[in-house]
């Protein structure tokens, strides 16, 4: 899972910039100034700044920086004869470094558009840099909440499910007779919105929390939780973590046999395909959650999974397809609006159809909420997956407007200004 980089290779990820057009056929003759006065500077900037050496390199890291470069590849490595160029870093998990990294590229080296942001913190953070100079943040690897609410800006957009779809989950578990829960929570910005949102649904459906435990990022041991969880009798163990945190305390559960009794289920309220790769197929098995994109779901993400895998040797992620998506939105709307000015961008965005292998047929909400159906998926046993990296069985179709916050309870201030000039 972990990928560790030396401290020259973690420098030289920090520092790179790929050119897009590598691999793909010359860019037209540079026209005159004239033709593409919006685009400044004559190029065209993605800077994917994800998780290259720690906790969630695996289903972000290196397969988004592939992504990226899918959709910078499909639109030819150009628009109307202006280069597109992509840089990537390593944020280490750190709001600090994400930020400082984020004010360099704005700054110095010219970047027009940020994407990925894996993790809360760092996402947060560089969506409040964003925001200050006037810069387009596509948030596609992080599920905080408050990138749609109280952090909403004109120029960010959540590309990525939040904790409040990915808590769609236990409503569906409650009507399956799993009505005690016990939380066994990550202590940063996702753990705690992940247990605050599910809690609300487990109560409105008719269940109850008993109890709950805190757990910080990157925990070495997972032992002193999974007993306390299994002594609560809840006959639902929800693990409002991710990465390796939670691949660990499936690990744990299993080592306790807290899923071999019968009487306890352990729910991984958020977990990604290279997380039950990871765990293989006796542990995971069983387990559910809210997915935005499964590689064999239908012809089209196939064709996808089949042309990542060709790059990376993985089929993707959600967050992969994800920065996949976003990046090639992002194109199509600076390619028809004549112009990288973040505003006018962000203006096209929310005004043209979205449509490509992640999003499906969506559209782009006034605070920033990517609007896309999902689907709840169930890993299957062993004995019922047929291929490698056959592991999700579709359950249910979720629609958007059943999975996010209803418009007219957002705490964006932008969508609280326009409700009162109304």
């Amino acid at each position: 899972m972990k990928h560790i980089l030396s401290t020259c290779a973690l420098a030289a990820a920090t520092v790179a910039a790929i050119p897009a057009t590598a691999q793909t056929a010359p860019a037209a003759p540079a026209a005159p100034a004239t033709k593409a006065i919006g685009i400044s500077d004559d190029v065209i900037r993605i800077g994917v700044l994800t998780d290259l050496s720690g906790l969630f390199s695996d289903f972000a890291g290196k397969g988004s920086i592939a992504a990226v470069k899918m959709a910078v590849d499909e639109m030819g490595g150009q628009i109307n004869g202006r280069k597109i160029e992509i840089v990537t870093a390593d944020h280490q998990n750190k709001a600090d470094v994400a930020s400082a990294k984020a004010r360099e590229w704005f700054d110095s080296q010219k970047v027009d558009m940020i994407t990925d942001l894996v993790g809360s913190a760092p996402s947060l953070a560089v969506a409040e840099i964003g925001k200050q100079k006037q810069k387009v943040v596509m948030v596609s690897g992080a599920y905080s909440p408050r990138l749609t609410n109280e952090s909403c800006s004109p120029t960010t957009a959540h590309w990525q499910l939040d904790t409040v779809a990915l808590a769609s989950t236990p409503k569906f578990l409650v009507k399956q007779g799993m009505d005690s829960w016990y939380f066994v929570s990550a202590d940063y910005a996702f753990g705690q919105a992940m247990e605050q949102d599910a809690t609300k649904v487990i109560e409105a459906a008719g269940g109850k929390v008993v109890g709950s435990v805190k757990h910080p990022f990157n925990a070495p041991d997972f032992s002193s939780y999974m007993l306390r969880a299994q002594s609560s009798g809840a006959k639902a163990i929800a693990l409002a973590n991710a990465g390796g945190d939670m691949i660990n305390a499936v690990k744990a559960a299993n080592e306790f046999g807290v899923n071999k009794s019968g009487k306890q289920n352990v729910i991984a309220m958020a977990f990604l395909l290279t997380d039950v790769h990871a765990l293989g197929l006796p542990l995971a098995q069983g387990l559910y959650t809210i997915e935005g994109f499964y590689w064999d779901s239908d012809p089209a993400s196939r064709q996808f999974g089949e042309r990542f895998y060709k790059e990376v040797k993985k089929m993707p992620t959600a967050i992969q397809a994800a920065g996949y998506s976003a990046a090639l939105t992002y194109l199509k709307a600076v390619k028809a609006a004549g112009t990288d000015d973040a505003l006018t961008v962000m203006k096209q965005m929310r005004s043209m159809p979205i449509e490509d292998v992640y999003a499906g047929r969506a559209t782009l909400r006034e605070d920033g909420r990517l609007m896309k159906d999902m689907m709840l998926v169930q890993v299957k046993k062993p004995g019922d997956s047929k291929k490698p990296w056959d592991y999700y069985d579709i359950r249910a179709k979720v629609t958007a407007e059943e999975a996010f916050q209803p418009l007219s309870k957002s705490a964006c201030p932008t969508v609280q200004k326009s409700v009162a000039q109304k």
